[in-house]
């Protein structure tokens, strides 16, 4: 039985072959001026705090790159991740809606995305784009990878440097060896950085796709958790201490690859007709020494707070958006989809909860992009940790707290969230909790898990080069049950 994503594929490239030929896909965005069509690079990064680089105010680590593209770009202060963590916050980035729309509240990792609404990879390879995608994934089931849900070129996974010392888990496991998060194998037997190996992909991407209209989506493992191997040549160009220092220096290699990107660009004329957005699934982890300074909170311990969800977010496009400004106003990581379809000149599909920010980055509108935002993971299968029911008005902050009730903070005034005023402002609370219900009653209950599919290639395939997606729908289609 034919997978229905596949087939809607085969359908779609008949389709898209048929509107090039006749001239009936949109040729030119507003301010476009060195290519007929902008391309767009996305760079995800992996826990990365919002008081962690050089725009945002780090001190302690170098981001050289970061700070030209800020300079170059607008810099967000108020960009959310609306369900964090890591697999709901990439649910929600390539769906551009809510996740609690198709029931994913929590991690649920393995809960379906939608089949019958275009992810952001399918509907920009629907336009004529080449899609790329480098690094983690982790979203929908098992059977929705990247290869399957609009990504036409997939970066490999290298394999990870084994050690041949036996680490024992715990007294009720089996001893097994150990493997490197970051230290990986290159094809010729050497030891590298694994997101130096992503950077160079990246830039391998660029060189490959340079004559045509590109999408890339970068999403390297880095910075998650465990940074503890990170090479000295890279903690040595901070001035981080204690634990941080591994931190920073697993930082320093992604602006390093931020740099990669733009000499790569600039070498062949794309930089000012090449959308940039970079940002972060998730706040800063505390464990590691992550900082969502001036804020509080973030992942792990403090998860309540305004530090786990707010994110470092820059977006820059010489030709079109301002440089060296700085937005204020509420964005959110939905806002990407919409956001892109605006960078290329088409009208975004009808699901999505975002917000077009070209006009409130450009200085054409004024205020938050959105008036509310809404947060809400009652999912009981969940960890209690990751329990957050918020909103998100003005400058206030209202959070469900499971033994003390509604919350209200002033960010302006209280950015660490330390005294709470809702029983100084009961208008404001009742405001808030009245839009949060009436969301909230939109939406469905959460859903199942359905049960695990067994026997598929590798989400994510091993080894090395890249993965190309005509050569694995035929397998994963031989490989899916008939009633998936």
């Amino acid at each position: 039985m034919t997978h229905p994503k596949i087939r809607q594929t085969r359908h779609l490239c008949f389709l898209i072959a048929g509107l090039w030929i006749i001239g009936g896909l949109p040729a030119k965005s507003p301010g476009q001026v060195t290519r007929s069509r902008p391309n767009v690079v996305l760079l995800f990064i992996d826990d990365l705090g919002f008081g962690d680089t050089g725009p945002y105010g780090s001190t302690d680590i170098p981001t050289p790159n970061l700070d030209r593209l800020a300079n170059e770009g607008v810099v967000s202060t108020a960009s959310y991740i609306t369900n964090p963590p890591c697999c709901p916050s990439r649910c929600s980035l390539m769906m551009g809606m809510y996740g609690q729309r198709f029931g994913k509240y929590g991690m649920s990792r393995g809960l379906p995305i939608p089949e019958d609404k275009p992810t952001l990879a399918e509907f920009m390879r629907n336009q004529g784009y080449t899609t790329g995608q480098i690094g983690k994934w982790d979203l929908g089931s098992r059977s929705q990878g990247p290869l399957t849900q609009g990504f036409m070129e997939v970066a490999k996974k290298p394999p990870q440097k084994q050690y041949s010392q036996i680490r024992e888990q715990n007294k009720n496991r089996k001893q097994k060896k150990d493997a490197s998060k970051y230290i990986c194998i290159t094809e010729d037997g050497k030891e590298a950085w694994l997101t130096d190996v992503n950077g160079d992909q990246m830039v391998s991407f660029i060189e490959r796709n340079k004559e045509k209209p590109f999408f890339l989506y970068f999403s390297p493992e880095a910075v998650h958790s465990s940074n503890a191997e990170t090479p000295a040549r890279l903690t040595e160009r901070t001035t981080a201490i204690g634990k941080r220092k591994k931190l920073a220096g697993a930082i320093v290699s992604v602006d390093d690859q931020v740099g990669k990107l733009l000499a790569v660009l600039e070498k062949h004329q794309l930089r000012e007709n090449t959308l940039i957005i970079f940002s972060s699934d998730n706040g800063a982890n505390g464990g590691e020494g992550g900082t969502s300074t001036p804020y509080r909170g973030g992942k792990g311990k403090g998860t309540q707070q305004e530090g786990w969800v707010r994110v470092p977010t820059i977006l820059s496009m010489p030709t079109v958006l301002p440089q060296g400004k700085t937005y204020q106003g509420m964005t959110c990581t939905l806002d990407y989809y919409t956001t892109i379809a605006g960078t290329i000149n088409v009208v975004p599909p009808e699901h999505l909860d975002g917000v077009n920010l070209l006009p409130f980055l450009t200085g054409e509108k004024t205020g938050d992009a959105h008036e509310f935002l809404f947060w809400m993971n009652n999912d009981p299968t969940d960890a209690p940790r990751r329990r957050l029911i918020a909103v998100r008005w003005k400058d206030w902050r209202l959070y469900h707290h499971k033994q003390l009730g509604w919350q209200l903070f002033n960010l302006q005034s209280d950015p660490r969230e330390e005294h709470d005023v809702a029983a100084e402002f009961p208008s404001v609370v009742a405001t808030m909790k009245q839009q949060h219900s009436g969301w909230a009653e939109t939406l469905p209950p959460v859903a199942p898990l359905p049960k695990r599919i067994r026997n598929l290639p590798p989400i994510i395939p091993t080894g090395f080069g890249w993965a190309f997606a005509n050569d694995v729908q035929a397998d994963t289609e031989n490989r899916l049950p008939a009633n998936n």
